[in-house]
C-alpha cells in the first residue's frame, strides 16, 4: 500500500503588512522529506510512503499568493504523478492566510482530494492554533491536533494522524470527523496547557479516545490574530461511530466555553515599564522578559526595538536581547568586520509601525553559515549585547545561544521575543516575566481590529447564548 505525504505549514497574523514569499519557506521534496528527522517516524511493513512537497515557515504575514499558488501546483504535479495512491498524510498547520483567499487549507486538501478521488484516506495533523472550517472537515476522514502548548508533541501528533491512517487501510474500517464549533478566540499565552483550565481540559482529552466509537478527540484553541470568516475555536474528533464522535465534539466544545472567563496568563504580565521594574530589582538571574506582541512564531515581524530603546533609556548593563530582525544593519556589521565601532539604526527595516533605535554599536561577533539571508551579528551598545538576525526568526533554543558564543543562563536579563517561553527557556527563567508590548500579535485581543470574524465570538462580544453543536463531515453524512 502506498501512502503519498506533503503539506504546508505556517502562521499567519492578517495585522502584519510584510508578506511572505516562497523565499521564507523550507521545502521539502523527495528523499530529503522522508530523510528528515521531522518524517522519520513513517515506517510500516507493507507501506511504501511516497513523498510529494512540504513546504514549513516561520510564522509571519499573509503569504503571497504567487508563492502558495507555486506551492501548489507542485504537490498537486506530484501528487497525479504519484497515483495510484492508497492514502495520503498531510502534515499542516492551520492558520495560512494568503493574499486574496479565505481558508488555504481548504482550498490545498481540496485540491489534493480531487487528485486522489473519493475512495482515498486523506489524514491531517494540525496544531492546534489553526483555524478549521466545514470545507477543510468535509475533506478528511482523519483529524488529529497538537495537544500541548509550548508544543512538545508534534511528533506524537503527527504519528497519531498517520497511524490512524495505516490502521485504516490495514482494516479497511474508515473512520470519519465530526466537530463542533466553539464561538471563542484567545491567544495562546492565554490559553497554555501549563496553566489551569487549558491543562485540566487537554489531560481530559485521551480519555474521549478510548471510549467505544472514538478515535482521536481534539480541542482548537483557534488563530486569534487572524481576522478572517472561519477564526474560531472548535472541537474535533476523528471516531468510527457518528454519534459518539458527535457527543465527544460537543462535551469538549461545552468544557472550553463554560471555562471562558478562567483563562488568563501564566507568567507575571503586564506593561513593558512595569515588567522592566520587576526584572531591576529582582535578585535573582536570568530574569527573562517575554517581547510578547513581536514573537516571530506567533506571527510578529520581529523588527521592534521597543525593549531596546527602554533599556538603554534606563541605561541598563548585563541584558542579553534576542534578537531584533534587521538585514540592513547585519550587513552593515558584516562590512564593518568584528571589533569596530559604528552608528547603527536597529529596527524598523520591515514594519512602518516600528521606531528604530539609533545607536551606536561595537560589534562582538559575526556569525556567516554562508547565506547572506541567514547571517547574524551579535554587538553592544551601552551594555546591553543585542543580536541582530538577517532573517525573521526566534531565539527559543539554548543551541540558538551556544552558535553565537553566548550563554543565557549567565545573563542578568535576557530578552526574547516570544510569548508563553520555549521548552528549553522556561526552566531557566528566574523569574519568567511576559511584557505586554506593541505589535502584530499584540495581546488587547478584545480591541483588535475585527471587520471579517463571524459574530458574535467571545471575547469581541460577550452577551449572548451558546450551546454546541457537532456537525460532520460531508464524506461520513454520505
Amino acid at each position: 500500500m502506498r501512502i503519498a505525504v506533503g503539506g504546508i505549514h505556517t502562521e499567519c497574523s492578517t495585522y502584519s503588512p510584510v508578506l511572505m514569499t516562497a523565499e521564507d519557506f523550507r521545502v521539502l521534496r523527495d528523499a530529503e522529506l522522508l530523510g528528515a528527522e521531522y518524517f522519520n517516524f513513517l515506517a510500516a511493513a507493507g507501506i511504501e510512503h511516497v513523498p510529494l512537497l512540504h513546504a514549513r515557515a516561520v510564522p509571519g504575514g499573509p503569504v503571497s499568493r504567487a508563492a502558495y499558488e507555486l506551492f501548489k501546483a507542485e504537490f498537486l504535479e506530484r501528487l497525479q504523478a504519484a497515483l495510484p495512491i492508497d492514502g495520503v498524510y498531510l502534515a499542516m498547520h492551520g492558520a495560512i492566510n494568503v493574499e486574496g483567499m479565505d481558508d488555504a487549507e481548504g482550498d490545498w486538501i481540496s485540491a489534493a482530494r480531487a487528485v486522489v478521488g473519493p475512495a482515498c484516506p486523506i489524514a491531517a495533523s494540525y496544531d492546534l492554533h489553526g483555524n478549521v472550517s466545514q470545507r477543510i472537515i468535509d475533506q478528511l476522514d482523519i483529524f488529529a491536533a497538537y495537544r500541548t502548548a509550548p508544543h512538545i508533541d508534534v511528533r506524537e501528533t503527527m504519528v497519531r494522524a498517520w497511524s490512524m491512517l495505516v490502521e485504516t487501510l490495514r482494516t479497511g474500517i474508515r473512520p470519519g470527523v465530526a466537530w463542533a464549533k466553539v464561538p471563542l478566540l484567545l491567544p495562546g499565552e492565554c490559553t497554555s496547557t501549563e496553566d489551569e483550565p487549558a491543562k485540566s481540559i487537554y489531560l481530559g482529552l485521551p480519555a474521549f479516545d478510548v471510549q467505544p466509537g472514538v478515535l482521536d478527540a481534539n480541542l482548537m484553541i483557534g488563530y486569534v490574530w487572524a481576522d478572517e470568516p472561519r477564526a474560531t475555536a472548535c472541537a474535533v474528533v476523528t471516531g468510527t461511530d457518528r454519534q459518539a464522535a458527535s457527543r465527544a465534539a460537543e462535551e469538549i466544545a461545552q468544557q472550553y466555553w463554560n471555562a471562558r472567563e478562567n483563562f488568563g496568563f501564566g507568567p507575571v504580565t503586564g506593561p513593558l515599564e512595569e515588567m522592566l521594574d520587576i526584572a531591576a530589582s529582582a535578585t535573582t538571574s536570568p530574569v527573562i522578559l517575554a517581547d510578547s506582541a513581536d514573537n516571530p512564531t506567533g506571527g510578529g515581524v520581529g523588527d521592534r526595538a521597543d525593549v531596546l530603546r527602554a533599556l538603554i533609556a534606563r541605561n541598563w548593563h548585563g541584558a542579553l536581547l534576542a534578537g531584533i530582525t534587521d538585514r540592513p544593519a547585519v550587513e552593515a556589521c558584516f562590512a564593518a568586520r568584528e571589533g569596530t565601532s559604528l552608528s547603527l539604526r536597529i529596527g524598523g527595516s520591515l514594519d512602518p509601525a516600528s521606531v528604530p533605535a539609533e545607536v551606536t554599536a561595537k560589534v562582538l561577533r559575526l556569525d556567516d553559515s554562508g547565506a547572506a539571508a541567514d547571517r547574524q551579528a551579535v554587538v553592544e551598545v551601552d551594555g546591553v549585547t543585542i543580536v541582530l538576525a538577517a532573517r525573521r526568526r526566534p531565539y527559543h533554543n539554548i543551541e540558538d545561544f551556544r552558535r553565537l558564543g553566548l550563554d543565557p543562563k549567565a545573563v542578568r536579563l535576557l530578552v526574547v521575543k516570544s510569548g508563553y517561553l520555549s521548552p528549553e527557556l522556561a526552566p531557566i527563567a528566574n523569574p519568567n516575566l511576559m511584557a505586554l508590548t506593541g505589535g502584530v500579535v499584540n495581546q488587547d485581543i478584545a480591541n483588535l481590529a475585527s471587520r471579517r470574524r463571524a459574530r458574535p465570538v467571545f471575547p469581541f462580544d460577550r452577551d449572548f447564548d451558546y450551546a454546541p453543536a457537532a456537525a460532520f463531515s460531508v464524506r461520513w453524512r454520505e
